[in-house]
């Protein structure tokens, strides 16, 4: 079953006679269970594509589809089955845990009786039910993230969108979080579209990978097929994921796609609040 359909999605921004193409004529499917990522350079369009697909931003044309729904005509039908967990902070650190989910099963219209036990249960599945009446800023990087996960996941939606999810992270709550994102999916078959800079994390979590550069789609496939499309210097070792990286980006050091001012700010500060 088809979870994500995407039909020549583009994003423009500044004045029709000279505007900016951020996310440039991007088709892609992705089926139920599939864990799907999305790697380039900073710059290259893919949290424009992501808050597009989640309706926060509107396309300029094209179209797309979440779990049957329209983004552009059924904007909430397509909240309601999406989780999105973006690079900003999204929890409340004044807040304990269980107020912060208490106030998302509010606003998701969990009916009041399943409430606790849904809640209990979300903190229970992120390992979080012995921290839940702390205050949020009192709680580490790789607890925030999976607080986030929770709030994300509490009204259990089909399709889930990690924007950086990791970033921050040390290498064990990194692992932690992988652990859950493949647990999602074996437990409830959730479909998780995600980005992320680290090419070790691609490799162990994703089916498939798209390749973005300039806003255009410049590789899909598996991990492993990928890498088979990259010449290598040492054969019996073989191509890695950021052999794949340069490759498709088309070994570019330039400014021009290594992401604006606002890019690096938001990512350093994404990695101050979880380090």
């Amino acid at each position: 079953m088809r979870m994500i359909e995407i039909y020549e999605l583009t994003k423009r921004f500044g004045p029709k006679a000279a505007p900016k193409i951020a996310v440039d004529g991007f088709s892609l499917t992705v089926e139920q269970g599939e864990v799907f990522g999305l790697l380039g350079p900073n710059g290259a369009g893919k949290s424009t594509l992501i808050k597009m697909l989640t309706t926060l931003l509107p396309a300029s044309s094209g179209r797309a589809a979440i779990a049957g729904c329209d983004i552009g005509r059924q904007p909430m039908a397509v909240q309601r089955r999406i989780g999105y967990v973006p690079q900003a902070l999204s929890v409340d650190g004044t807040l304990t845990g269980y107020e912060n989910l208490l106030i998302l099963a509010k606003l998701y219209g969990v009916p009041r009786r399943q409430r606790l036990d849904r809640i209990h249960a979300a903190l229970h599945y992120v390992g979080l039910e012995a921290v839940a009446h702390r205050l949020v800023n009192t709680y580490s990087g790789g607890m925030i993230r999976r607080l986030e996960m929770a709030q994300a996941t509490l009204h259990r939606p089909p399709v889930l969108f990690l924007d950086e999810p990791t970033v921050g992270l040390d290498p064990v709550a990194r692992k932690t979080m992988w652990d859950l994102i493949l647990q999602l999916r074996r437990d409830y078959q959730t479909t998780v579209f995600l980005t992320t800079h680290f090419m070790e994390e691609a490799d162990v979590l994703c089916d498939r990978i798209a390749m973005l550069y300039h806003g255009q789609q410049v590789a899909i496939g598996t991990p492993a097929a990928l890498k088979a499309t990259v010449p290598h210097s040492n054969a019996s070792l073989g191509a890695t994921m950021d052999d794949v990286f340069i490759h498709y980006t088309r070994n570019s050091l330039s400014t021009e796609t290594e992401g604006s001012y606002r890019d690096t700010s938001t990512t350093r500060r994404t990695a101050k609040r979880l380090g």
